[in-house]
């Protein structure tokens, strides 16, 4: 894939809210296949799309981009053939595979910024844009077709639209659901909701923290400041990556579909290897085992008994 077609694909990532990690060699000791410059992106699914190396290494940044994508923190990996002591600000990982060479790779995950979907055209509902643009977040109208990608949903419409709008933003999983009502109204509404307890306990209402707000750009602070409080640090990804409306077919590397993943140990080279459908493996004796690339499984395969496993 040519670098522009890369940057290309990133930039739909983002504009479809689509998180992944942006990987890119900052240092190649030959022998390696990667060189400085080389990038990949890595979505959710574990697919990598461009290089950074081969199969050895892309198993380990695939490893690890899955991590910084749950925890929102970059890296600089550091991919050595050989055991080497912890370096300051380096993630550090023995991979034997690399026939001699090291790659050091940065790894910065891409999330899509919190979206703020709100119903009503209120005083209030106009400051939540622009209180939310302060913050470097994204408002839009609400949109039932929009409840994947939420991260709030709030409703802002003295009345209208209230109960069939929060029924579905809770069942669709909205991690932070609020109504614009007073205690009393707010507590007549969310009861007479076609939901289990459970569920109209996660609406909030007042929505807001209690800072004593009263304008509506106050009130507006007080919703957001609650939505930060309360939002899941990793975004809700809307849409497989793999079927971005508009796009062409893309030239994919690595898992395409991957459900509920697993782990096994290459008994070769000791590297962890993610199980899925397309993961490199042999049954020897009646049980299944994985590599992280060919090499390592006919070395296996040749002599079951150099290596053995735990």
């Amino acid at each position: 894939m040519s670098t522009q077609a890369l940057h290309a694909r990133a930039q739909s990532l983002r504009d479809h809210r689509v998180p992944f990690v942006h990987a890119r060699v900052v240092l190649a000791q030959r022998p390696t296949s990667a060189k400085p410059g080389d990038e990949a992106l890595i979505t959710a699914d574990g697919a990598i799309e461009g290089f950074v190396g081969g199969q050895c290494a892309e198993s380990t940044v695939r490893s690890q981009s899955l991590t910084l994508l749950s925890s929102g923190d970059s890296m600089l990996l550091r991919i050595a053939p050989n055991p080497e002591a912890d370096q300051p600000g380096k993630t550090v990982v023995h991979n034997p595979c690399l026939s001699g060479g090291t790659l050091e790779i940065f790894l910065e995950p891409v999330l899509p910024v919190p979206l703020v979907s709100v119903l009503g055209e209120s005083p209030i509902a106009q400051a939540m844009s622009v209180v939310a643009a302060s913050l470097g977040y994204e408002t839009a109208a609400y949109s039932s077709d929009d409840l994947a990608a939420a991260d709030a949903v709030v409703v802002a419409t003295h009345g209208k639209k209230e109960e069939e709008t929060l029924e579905a933003a809770v069942r669709a999983g909205v991690p932070y659901v609020g109504l614009i009502a007073s205690p009393k109204r707010g507590a007549a509404v969310v009861g007479s909701l076609d939901l289990t307890e459970e569920e109209r306990a996660r609406i909030h209402y007042p929505a807001g923290l209690d800072i004593g707000a009263r304008t509506p750009t106050e009130i507006a602070l007080s919703v957001l400041a609650q939505v930060v409080a309360e939002r899941p640090r990793t975004p809700r990804p809307p849409r497989d990556p793999q079927h971005l409306p508009g796009e062409p077919p893309m030239t994919r590397v690595g898992l395409l579909t991957v459900l509920e993943p697993d782990e096994s140990i290459d008994p070769v080279c000791g590297m962890t290897v993610r199980i899925d459908a397309e993961a490199l493996s042999a049954d020897i004796d009646g049980e299944r085992v994985y590599f992280c690339c060919p090499a390592c499984r006919r070395a296996y395969v040749a002599d079951p008994g150099k290596y053995p496993r735990a």
